[in-house]
Formats: C-alpha cells, sequence, structure tokens
C-alpha cells in the first residue's frame, strides 16, 4: 500500500481537479501535510495501514495543546483548519478503501467561537495605514491599489490575487471573482478604488509585466502572478511602519470593511452578497461590533431616551 505522502498528495490534487478555491488548496496542502508529518514524526506511522483511531485522537489532542513561538495556543480559527483538514483527506482515504470509516470519526468536529473580530481598524486608522504605503515604486503604487481594492470590495485576499485583468471592469466599476465553493460572483468596486487600480494599469503594470500573455492583474518581481507570501510581507512592513495597535492582516481589509458598512447603516443582504457570505448570519458579529453605535442609536430615537432630555 502506497505512503501517507503520496496518498495525500493524490488527494491535493484531486481537489484541484474539482475546481477548490486556491485558498481552500493552500489550506489543505499545508494543514494536511503537518498532520502527515506528525504521525511519521512522533508515532512512525507512514502508511494508512498503520494508522488507528488511537492515533487520530492523539493528533486531535495534540493540536489543542499546541503553542506559538511567543508562547501563545493557536487561534481557535486554527485548531479548527488543522482538524478538519485531517478530516476531510482520512475521510477521502476511507471512500478509498486506505482505512476504516472509524478513523476519520474520530476526529471531534469543533464549532468557532462566538467571539468579536479583533483585528479591525476604523477609517481613520486605515486612512493612516494607506498614505504609509510608499508610492515612489511601480511595486509600491501596487500595493496601494490592491489595498483601496480590499478596503473598498470587501473580498477575500485569495479572491484579489486570482483577478485577471478581463475580469475587471473599471468603467462599471466591477469585478468578477472566483471565491469559495469555486462560485463566481460580480463585486462592486469604489471611486477610489477603480482610481487608483486604473492608474496602477496604465502607467506601472506595463513596467512590472515581462510576458505579454500573463493575464494575472497583480504581479510580483517576475511578472508573474503576485502569491500570498509575498503580498504578506509587503503589507506586514508597511503595517510595522505605522504601529497601530491591531494585528493587521489580509482579513483586515474584509472585516473593516464590513463593519464600517454596517456602522453606516447598509442593508445586511448587499453586504452579504458583496462578500459572497450564504447568510446575513454570517456578518453576526460585526453587528456585535457596533454596539456603542447602537447604544448611540437608541439614545437618539427611542421615544422614551427624548422624553428624559
Amino acid at each position: 500500500m502506497k505512503a501517507l505522502l503520496q496518498y495525500h498528495a493524490e488527494f491535493v490534487e484531486h481537489e484541484k481537479l474539482a475546481n477548490r478555491s486556491p485558498l481552500y488548496l493552500r489550506g489543505l496542502h499545508y494543514y494536511g501535510l503537518r498532520f502527515v508529518r506528525w504521525l511519521e514524526e512522533r508515532h512512525n506511522v507512514s502508511r494508512p495501514e498503520g494508522l488507528t483511531r488511537e492515533h487520530v485522537e492523539a493528533w486531535a489532542k495534540h493540536v489543542r495543546e499546541i503553542v506559538t513561538t511567543k508562547g501563545m495556543p493557536l487561534r481557535p480559527t486554527s485548531v479548527i483548519k488543522l482538524i478538519d483538514c485531517s478530516r476531510v483527506f482520512l475521510v477521502w482515504l476511507s471512500t478509498h478503501g486506505a482505512v476504516s470509516a472509524v478513523i476519520p470519526a474520530a476526529l471531534p468536529k469543533i464549532r468557532p467561537p462566538d467571539v468579536l473580530p479583533t483585528s479591525v481598524l476604523t477609517h481613520k486608522q486605515m486612512m493612516r495605514l494607506l498614505r504609509a504605503v510608499d508610492r515612489t515604486t511601480p511595486e509600491g503604487v501596487q500595493l496601494h491599489a490592491m489595498l483601496e481594492f480590499l478596503y473598498s470590495s470587501g473580498v477575500r485576499i485569495a479572491e484579489l490575487l486570482g483577478l485577471d485583468l478581463d475580469k475587471v471592469d473599471l468603467v462599471n466599476r466591477q469585478a468578477i471573482v472566483w471565491g469559495k465553493g469555486s462560485k463566481e460572483r460580480v463585486v462592486a468596486i469604489g471611486e477610489s478604488a477603480a482610481r487608483f487600480t486604473e492608474t496602477y494599469l496604465k502607467a506601472f503594470r506595463p513596467t512590472l509585466s515581462h510576458n505579454v500573455g500573463e493575464r494575472a492583474l497583480w504581479l510580483d518581481r517576475q511578472g508573474g502572478r503576485m502569491p500570498y507570501a509575498t503580498f504578506r510581507r509587503k503589507l506586514l512592513a508597511v503595517a510595522q511602519r505605522v504601529g497601530l495597535p491591531v494585528n493587521i492582516t489580509a482579513h483586515t481589509f474584509r472585516r473593516s470593511f464590513a463593519t464600517e458598512m454596517i456602522r453606516a447603516g447598509a442593508d445586511l443582504w448587499p453586504i452579504t452578497i458583496q462578500m459572497g457570505q450564504k447568510s446575513p448570519e454570517a456578518l453576526r458579529p460585526y453587528i456585535k461590533l457596533t454596539i456603542p453605535d447602537l447604544k448611540k442609536t437608541h439614545a437618539r430615537c427611542h421615544p422614551r431616551e427624548r422624553d428624559d432630555r
């Protein structure tokens, strides 16, 4: 029987052929490999026939006990990803007869905690961050346009990086993105984001492009599609210069977009569609985040509150 590493490579390739999103595939590859390598290093298990329910239960316990380099426990979302990516791989092995169905069933299903988003910037803080981008180089102009696009549209970073030139209509200020579940949707782009993107496309993208056939909107120094690691490195460099009291990630822009839209009184359904969520229920944490705004509205509008004044 084949080794788990070989099975895992075949599993990821199978999911790739099923048109899974790049973000989903990256998680399957990274988190799944951690599971497979842990089995081999800790329990000397390299083939599915040696895998037992006890090994899987030990993995779940190990994931909960992992600490970061700063001595902090993993975030709940990271714990869930590690366990879920392990589960889908084991289910795939089970459907191919490599392991018993009781093996994937040994992994617990963890519900995400109902907590408030922490990595959120106010509009004032967001403007500080955007102004800190060095726009004296083509790379800087591109990064600024990317951040404006993220903040304006609320798209996921994988959706942004996956954009092709023919999927962006700056005249009508809209774009077609490829989201979760391999679903395409049309998103609106704000006027500022469209203007900065147009400047990048006309004046600076040609200097970054080394291949006339490259259709990616955002490019790295080699002229190919910008990978997530490159974007993350550039964003962190800007964030460190600004020194805002928030752990800034690519998802910060998505959270900040949702928070500001809700705070301004936007209807939940348009935001839900724009962000590619299944229902307004997914926006519940952002609504909680704006409780101070709700209190102000209540004090201003409720008739009993007005009586006291």
